[in-house]
């Protein structure tokens, strides 16, 4: 038996398989070792999953953001081995997690574009090389809280164009202090920012968003997957929300670099189900 989980800061997804013919998913609590201490993990999972699934399980792979390294995945392995005392247990990155549901045991780039966005150079069994994301402030570029902190800018200092400003304006009814107190006092400015990012999605056809976006995720191509080795023969892969509704965009931007896509999955927990079945 088999435990597979694919964990973000507000959500982590299961899955659990008996064997070929009995698999379920399963969602939790997001768990993630910067915000959560492995004391409130077990008592979570105690109650919002165990009861769900068969206890006896051989092994358990967990993804999740926050596994930045052995300290944050220990604040994970030990809840793990709490609740689990006889599995074999694997705490990775979602990092890892995106090159091996995208790319298998294939050499080529792995990247994710969500709130946040990442990337790396996977050989086929680890990642071998990293371009630090540095966050929406530095970095963060074509993820969702950038993307949502430059149509906010946009809309503030009146630069949107006026048919927009007016849908904008109904959508979200936030004064000019609300914006700013969300955005430099309050907790998680990144999600603030990436809530405003479907407005882009459902505005696309409009030349200011579709620019907006193909910009950003240009800028994440040169700023990242280029500084890749042998980046222009390697395939590039895609895990994430914005990517997934933005594959237009996507595939326009590697087209103009003459860069080979791969394949673009909104959320890896399926790719690496199947991953795991074949080790």
């Amino acid at each position: 038996m088999i435990l597979i989980a694919d964990s973000g800061s507000t959500k982590t997804s299961w899955y659990f398989s008996k064997g070929e013919n009995h698999s379920e998913y399963i969602s939790t609590g997001g768990i993630n070792p910067f915000f959560r201490t492995t004391k409130d993990i077990i008592e979570e999972l105690e109650k919002d999953l165990i009861p769900k699934i068969d206890s006896n399980i051989l092994d358990i792979y967990f993804y999740g953001a926050g596994i930045i390294n052995e300290e944050k995945g220990e604040v994970v392995q030990l809840a793990l081995k709490k609740l689990f005392p006889s599995a074999k247990i694997e705490v990775k990155s979602d990092l890892l997690a995106a090159a091996r549901a995208t790319l298998g045991n294939k050499k080529g780039i792995a990247c994710i574009l969500g709130t946040g966005s990442n990337s790396c150079l996977y050989d086929g069994e680890k990642i071998i090389e990293h371009i630090s994301p540095l966050g929406f402030i530095l970095g963060d570029e074509g993820s969702g809280a950038v993307l949502g902190r430059k149509l906010v800018a946009d809309y503030l200092k009146g630069i949107m164009p006026e048919n927009l400003i007016v849908k904008f304006k109904n959508k979200f009814p936030i004064n000019y202090a609300g914006f700013l107190e969300s955005v430099y006092k309050k907790e998680r400015p990144n999600k603030f920012l990436a809530r405003f990012t479907p407005f882009l999605y459902e505005n696309i056809n409009d030349v200011y968003c579709s620019k907006l976006v193909e910009n950003s995720f240009d800028s994440f191509v040169g700023r990242n997957v280029k500084q890749y080795t042998d980046f222009a023969g390697l395939e590039i892969n895609f895990i994430g929300s914005v990517a997934y509704y933005f594959k237009q965009q996507l595939q326009i931007i590697l087209n103009n670099s003459n860069l080979k896509l791969g394949k673009i999955v909104k959320e890896p927990l399926q790719g690496l189900a199947e991953f795991h079945k074949k080790i």
